[in-house]
């Protein structure tokens, strides 16, 4: 999810993902579509932050369930989410990723472009 100049992601403490963080923070994020000739594949270069700020973490919660119409619901807990689905051990995970480089590829018309954030 993109709010303020950064993009979000949660992952459960024993995933890959998490394993993955623990060793290097540097992380590429894409996001796109499936299709070869339409819509815009995005890639996001950067370090990924660990959010535990409980005031972060609830508007976080908030922007989730409205951006999928409430089929994402979190609850706060002290370092993360608390999802009523989820068989994690642990808090999920949230990270935040201000981008250092942005990748976009338009499809139908073909067209790229770079950007560094200052």
């Amino acid at each position: 999810m993109w709010l303020d100049d950064a993009v979000y992601f949660t992952t459960g403490p024993g995933e890959q993902k998490a394993v993955n963080l623990a060793g290097t923070p540097h992380v590429v994020i894409t996001t796109g579509c499936n299709s070869r000739d339409q819509g815009l594949d995005v890639i996001v270069e950067g370090e990924a932050k660990r959010v535990t700020d409980r005031t972060m973490l609830e508007r976080l919660a908030a922007v989730w369930a409205t951006k999928w119409d409430g089929q994402w619901r979190f609850g706060v807990v002290d370092g993360g989410f608390a999802h009523p689905d989820a068989d994690v051990d642990g808090p999920v995970l949230v990270f935040a990723v201000k981008p250092a480089k942005v990748l976009a590829f338009g499809k139908g018309p073909f067209s790229q472009t770079r950007d560094r954030p200052s």
